[in-house]
């Protein structure tokens, strides 16, 4: 059993003095505030839950910055897209473990806890399969593991390279399963996984235009009542195509065609009207946003002023990790509300006025529900939390929902330490192993860029 005794931390029912945290086996057992401190208890000033990041693509960790350069024409999501396939295929099992790590490691310094990690690269360079056809999910966990990061694990079914059961183009040749070859894939992906305290596989298939009805239909029963996610309605091309296909929207044609419930993410889903917006909200599904790579791509904006007023959940993901920081995406995603809608605190709640308290709790919430783990500092729940640095500038004289406002609106690299089952990986702003997994990453991208 191990004790933590914080100042402040927020706790389901809001903030709370003098809490106290037990901790065994890497779960919280007790959570007792307003008390002292037992004399070997570890202490801090300020501690939040950590965030669950539900949508990560960790192989783009290696290509961030490499895509920011002007082409012949007018560049888009679907010319950063080329870029990317011609990266992918240039990553092998060793390397696809390297740039896991760093992303893993960036994504604990940044304040995230677990992670969704929405994984595509199936295939060797040529397009066959490993031998263990969940080779590169095996080196995925095996960067969990190292870096101790939570993970749920999301291999993608990916079979065709549009709308209409299009074939696959060459630069996707590494994705494609069908459905057996997808189900032999779950399997050894669980035990992949299952080496780890809290790891977890759920099921993805890509989008609309990746995959055909009847495959949607049998891979949310592959997932076996864990979560299933799918990209969708990212981009305006993407919803005139599916109206080419199907006369619907994609959002509209998701729901008249699949049983959306709670169990349920949403990637994106940045272009819904109105009645789609309402049907997103009320399904219990979550809506999964990614502000900073959705500002990097393009993609456009989510209707999420009128999503939260019809009371829809939501969670934040870094996608494709061209930058890593919860708080970066909670502030990028009240920003663009801002921005769309001329106003500020957008996102407040008349219940809630503080903005940064409103996007850190709805994240979480919405996180936990996607990732298939409960987050939070209550009993039951991993005992995964955040400090502060009490000492920041942007956070002095600073109470409650103060701190999360100067955090998220105001701060700078202020994660101080970080906990992972009660196990600390992040201290002073540093994960432990990041000089190692630093060195073994710089090696990796000399291979694929050489």
């Amino acid at each position: 059993m191990a004790g933590f005794w914080f100042q402040q931390a927020l706790l389901p029912g809001g903030w709370a003095d003098g809490v106290r945290v037990e901790v065994t086996d890497g779960v919280i057992h007790a959570v007792t505030p307003d008390c002292a401190a037992d004399p070997t208890d570890e202490r801090h000033a300020i501690a939040l839950p950590g965030m669950p990041n539900l949508h990560s693509h960790a192989f783009q960790r290696g290509m961030a910055g490499l895509a920011e350069v002007r082409g012949p024409g007018d560049d888009s999501f679907w010319t950063w897209r080329e870029v990317m396939y011609r990266f992918a295929h240039r990553i092998g099992p060793d390397e696809m473990q390297a740039i896991a790590s760093m992303a893993f490691v960036e994504m604990l310094e940044g304040g995230f806890t677990r992670v969704g990690e929405f994984h595509y690269i199936h295939h060797d360079l040529d397009g066959h399969s490993y031998d263990n056809p969940a080779e590169m999910g095996v080196r995925l966990a095996a960067s969990a593991a190292e870096t101790g990061i939570g993970l749920t694990l999301l291999p993608v079914l990916y079979q065709y390279g549009g709308f209409g059961a299009q074939a696959p183009s060459e630069g996707q040749k590494r994705f494609i399963n069908g459905l057996d070859a997808y189900a032999r894939l779950l399997e050894r992906s669980r035990a992949a996984v299952a080496g780890l305290p809290d790891g977890l596989v759920g099921v993805a298939p890509h989008s609309l235009r990746a995959v055909n009805p009847a495959s949607l239909a049998q891979a949310a029963l592959l997932a076996e009542g864990g979560p299933i996610h799918i990209h969708i309605a990212e981009q305006i091309k993407e919803v005139a195509d599916c109206h080419a296909w199907s006369g619907q929207r994609p959002v509209s044609w998701l729901f008249d065609h699949a049983p959306v419930n709670a169990q349920w993410c949403l990637v994106h889903a940045t272009h819904m009207d109105a009645a789609e917006t309402a049907r997103l909200a009320a399904s219990g599904a979550v809506a999964g946003l990614c502000p900073i790579t959705e500002a990097n791509l393009g993609d456009g904006i989510f209707n999420a002023r009128d999503f939260q007023a019809a009371g829809g959940l939501f969670g934040i993901g870094s996608d494709s990790n061209v930058l890593i920081d919860a708080a970066e995406e909670l502030r990028s995603m009240e920003y663009a509300q801002r921005l769309a809608h001329r106003a500020r605190n957008v996102l407040g709640r008349r219940d809630t006025p503080s903005t940064g308290r409103v996007l850190f709790e709805g994240a979480l919430a919405g996180g936990a529900r996607a990732l298939g783990r409960a987050a939070g500092l209550m009993v039951g729940a991993s005992a995964d939390f955040v400090t502060l640095e009490a000492t920041q500038p942007s956070l002095a004289a600073r109470r409650g929902d103060g701190l999360l406002d100067g955090y998220i609106f105001a701060g700078q690299r202020m994660v101080d330490g970080v906990w992972r089952r009660g196990r600390r990986v992040v201290s002073g702003g540093r994960h432990v192993v990041r000089d190692a997994v630093a060195a073994r990453y710089r090696l990796a991208l000399g291979t694929i860029l050489s």
